[in-house]
């Protein structure tokens, strides 16, 4: 274990939609020890997510989120709240997530949902752009450089408060594929990090 002294571990909740590739990197860093936080939740909105094995394998509790089953969005919101109390849920990583989250969600985790973008923000977000959007746009653009972005979640899509960014070359030739792989594997270095800083205050939000 690296770098867990004296602090107690969040209680973190991962919402995803398909393969689980940044939770995978979560669950993993939490593991090592370099990330103050144990995954006691994931969440998905498809029931074909492989990210659900994922945590399936490492012994976490899966939970699938399909609105269309509640009779109101409000009766779905009210429910997502309860279950996130139950497990004493403190913090919400989107990884993935294509959904946007209710306003009584958000404004139940202030501060304390977060969500990483495969794009350099705020010129390749906001609805619609995720994704491979997000790559093909860049390299339609000729835009010399791309990278994720971490970002408070808000209401709005891709709109909250930024926290870190890591830019990685756009090369000649790039397509969408080899410029998304490149990415990803900043994104996965990236976002355990940003979601431990968080947890350790180490971010000034106000």
């Amino acid at each position: 274990m690296t770098g867990l002294a004296n602090v107690n571990k969040a209680r973190l909740a991962v919402f995803i939609s398909g393969g689980g590739t940044g939770l995978q990197a979560i669950i993993d860093a939490s593991r090592r020890g370099d990330l103050a936080a144990d995954v006691v939740w994931v969440v998905s909105n498809s029931s074909k997510a492989f990210g659900l094995e994922r945590a399936k394998s490492a012994d976490v509790e899966t939970f699938v989120f399909l609105s269309k089953k509640y009779a109101t969005p409000e009766e779905a919101t009210s429910d997502m709240l309860t279950k996130l109390r139950e497990r004493k849920v403190e913090y919400i990583a989107l990884a993935g997530y294509l959904k946007l989250l209710p306003a009584e969600i958000i404004r139940a985790y202030p501060k304390r949902i977060v969500n990483i973008h495969p794009g350099l923000l705020p010129r390749y977000g906001g609805s619609g752009m995720y994704g491979h959007f997000v790559h093909e746009a860049v390299i339609a653009a000729g835009e010399k450089e791309s990278g994720p972005t971490v970002h408070i979640v808000d209401e709005i899509y891709d709109h909250g408060r930024i926290l870190e960014q890591v830019r990685v070359p756009v090369l000649s030739g790039d397509t969408p594929e080899t410029l998304a792989a490149r990415v990803l594997v900043e994104e996965h270095k990236l976002y355990p990090r940003a979601i431990d800083n968080l947890i350790r205050g180490k971010y000034d939000l106000d």
